[in-house]
C-alpha cells in the first residue's frame, strides 16, 4: 500500500518569534485560516486516506498537530525523542511502516512549503509512486525560476523514462546551496532542479540503503523495531536515540545511493523558510507593504508587519520586518533576515530559552 509521511519536526527558528520550540512552523497560520499542516494534509487527501498518512515530530509538536487534524489516527503520529536529522526521522518512520506493511511505499513530504498547483503536485506524486515500485529512489525536483542561492540543486543526467506524463531523469549529483555565480550557471544550463526535500521509495528499499550506508543508524533502528508494540519500546528508543549522529537524508543516503532518479515539476513551489520568502506570498499594497493583524503603516514602503492582539503602528519604515507576539518583538532589516536563526541561538546562549 502507498503511504505519506509528513516531516513536521524542527522549530523553524528562521521564523522566530512566531515559530518556537513549542510551536512548530507547520502549525502556524501564516496566511489564511488554515495552518500549513492542515493545508498539507488537505493536499494529500485525494491520494491518501487519513489512515495512510503518518507524521513524525517531537511529542509536543505531535500533540499540537493532532489537535489540528484529529482525523489522522493518534497511532500515526510517531514521536521523535529529539532532532537527530532527517535520516534518523525517516528511518524511524520506515521501521513503523515496515512493521505494518512490509511492501509499503512511502512518500516523504513536507508541511512547510507552499504549493500553488496542488493538482500538479498530486500528479507528480502518482508518477513517482509508479517509479518507486520499480525499486528506484525518487526525488521530486522543482524547475528553477531564478538563480536561487537558498536551495540545493540536483543535476539531471539521461532521460530514464516517462510515467503518467512526467519524465524521470537519472540523478547525476546533489549540489549544495551555491553562490550567485554558480546558481546562474546552473539555471542557464537547464539541467538542474531545486532539491525539494521530498522523496518516494519502497520502505524495504530505503532500509537496504540504511544498512549499506549508515550501518550504525540501521543497527539501532533494528533494535528499536524489535520492540514496536511492546512495553519496552519507549525505553529502548530513549536509550538508543541520543547516541545517533545528526545527519540529513541527502548526505547520509541520497548522494551515494544507487538507482536515484529525479522528477522535475512546475508546481508553483516555495519554501517558506524565512521572513523574506513569506513576504513574497502575502498580499502587498501599492507601496509594497505586507501586513497581518491590527497594523497601521504611515509613509512606509516595502516592509512587512505582523501584529498580534494589540495595534502596531509604524512610521517611515523602509525594507523592514516587524513581528509582534505577546512575549517577544522582532524588529529586523530585510537585508539581515537570514540572521534570525543565529539570534535565536544567541538567546539560548544567554539563558533566554523561555523565548526560543
Amino acid at each position: 500500500m502507498d503511504y505519506a509521511l509528513i516531516m513536521a519536526g524542527g522549530a523553524g527558528t528562521r521564523l522566530w518569534p512566531l515559530s518556537r520550540e513549542h510551536l512548530p512552523k507547520p502549525a502556524l497560520r501564516l496566511y489564511g485560516v488554515q495552518s500549513m499542516f492542515e493545508i498539507a494534509v488537505e493536499r494529500l487527501l485525494p491520494l491518501f486516506s487519513p489512515e495512510q498518512i503518518l507524521v513524525v515530530a517531537s511529542a509536543d509538536h505531535n500533540q499540537v498537530l493532532h489537535e489540528q487534524v484529529p482525523s489522522i489516527p493518534e497511532a500515526n503520529f510517531i514521536v521523535e525523542p529529539e532532532g537527530r536529522g532527517t535520516a534518523s526521522a525517516i528511518g524511524l518512520a520506515a521501521i513503523h511502516l515496515e512493521a505494518r506493511d512490509p511492501e509499503a511505499v512511502m512518500a516523504v513530504l513536507t508541511a512547510d512549503h507552499i504549493i500553488g498547483k496542488p493538482d500538479v503536485f498530486r500528479s507528480v506524486i502518482r508518477s513517482a509512486l509508479a517509479f518507486a515500485k520499480e525499486d528506484y529512489l525518487v526525488t521530486l525536483g522543482i524547475k528553477p525560476t531564478w538563480p536561487s542561492t537558498s536551495y540545493g540543486y540536483i543535476e539531471q543526467a539521461d532521460l530514464l523514462g516517462e510515467k503518467l506524463d512526467f519524465k524521470a531523469y537519472v540523478a547525476e549529483r546533489f549540489v549544495e546551496k551555491p553562490n550567485a555565480q554558480n546558481a546562474q550557471r546552473m539555471l542557464n544550463l537547464g539541467k538542474y532542479s531545486w532539491n525539494s526535500g521530498m522523496f518516494i521509495w519502497k520502505v524495504n528499499r530505503i532500509m537496504g540503503e540504511f544498512k549499506w550506508q549508515m550501518p550504525d543508524l540501521y543497527s539501532r533502528l533494528m533494535r528499536i523495531a524489535e520492540t514496536i508494540d511492546t512495553e519496552q519500546y519507549h525505553a529502548i528508543l530513549a536509550e538508543l536515540w541520543p547516541g545517533l549522529a545528526k545527519q540529513t537524508i541527502d548526505y547520509g543516503i541520497m548522494e551515494n545511493a544507487k538507482r536515484v532518479i529525479v522528477l522535475p515539476a512546475d508546481m508553483d513551489w516555495l519554501d517558506v523558510g524565512t521572513w523574506n520568502n513569506l513576504k513574497t506570498v502575502l498580499d502587498s499594497d501599492e507601496k509594497g507593504n505586507s501586513k497581518s493583524g491590527d497594523v497601521v503603516l504611515w509613509n512606509s514602503e516595502n516592509s512587512m508587519v505582523i501584529g498580534d492582539k494589540r495595534l502596531v503602528a509604524a512610521i517611515g519604515l523602509e525594507n523592514m520586518i516587524i513581528v509582534d507576539t505577546p512575549d517577544a518583538l522582532l524588529v529586523c532589516d530585510m537585508a539581515h533576515a537570514g540572521e534570525v536563526k543565529a539570534l535565536v541561538e544567541h538567546l539560548k546562549a544567554i539563558g533566554r530559552q523561555d523565548l526560543a
